[in-house]
């Protein structure tokens, strides 16, 4: 039987990552895919949070970006997959062109949708459960810079593509979840 894809979606601290940790808690074999970087002091703090709070008997893979083909290289079968997050990988796909650089903006978009599509055909393959947590960006202000605008816009587009191919979609709005698309399962 194929797994379940479920999308993860909320607002900066809204309890995503703490549902899907739990949503993932009662697997056997969970394999955690984080894309966060320790650029600095501040970031390494948040990851060490992170890594703290999860059940040592999970694998934890780190993949700034190229998820898919990270996945595919730990070659290990998992009864869940829990990816967080969707938001960090669009960051280090900008941060990595010139972010002054309109054709910059466009080929980390591009980046990034293919990067989603790798991670819906694998997810597809498998029959293990996907949970892949990603910011809803498109409630906020317009970022005011054109390298915000380009990153919200890409990010939305990732999401809605994502939530297309999802079985189900949770938005978690102050911790509480909310069922966008499919039955609750949670």
């Amino acid at each position: 039987m194929a797994g379940r894809l479920t999308l993860i979606l909320g607002g900066a601290r809204s309890g995503k990552s703490s549902y899907a940790e739990a949503r993932a808690a009662g697997a056997a074999s969970v394999l955690y895919v984080a894309t966060a970087q320790a650029l600095d002091d501040e970031m390494a703090a948040r990851i060490a949070a992170h890594q703290a709070k999860r059940p040592a008997a999970w694998r934890t893979l780190e993949a700034p970006t190229a998820l898919a083909a990270a996945i595919v290289a730990a070659d290990g079968v998992y009864d869940t997959l829990l990816v967080d997050c969707l938001t960090l990988l669009a960051n280090n796909l900008f941060a990595a062109g010139d972010v002054d650089d309109p054709a910059a903006h466009q080929r980390a978009e591009s980046e990034l949708l293919q990067e989603i599509e790798d991670l819906v055909a694998l997810a597809g393959e498998s029959d293990a459960d996907w949970l892949v947590v990603s910011n809803e960006v498109g409630q906020g202000l317009v970022p005011a810079y054109p390298l915000g605008r380009a990153y919200r816009d890409a990010l939305g587009r990732a999401n809605q593509r994502l939530a297309a191919a999802a079985d189900e979609v949770v938005l978690l709005v102050a911790g509480l979840p909310m069922w966008l698309k499919g039955e609750r399962s949670a």
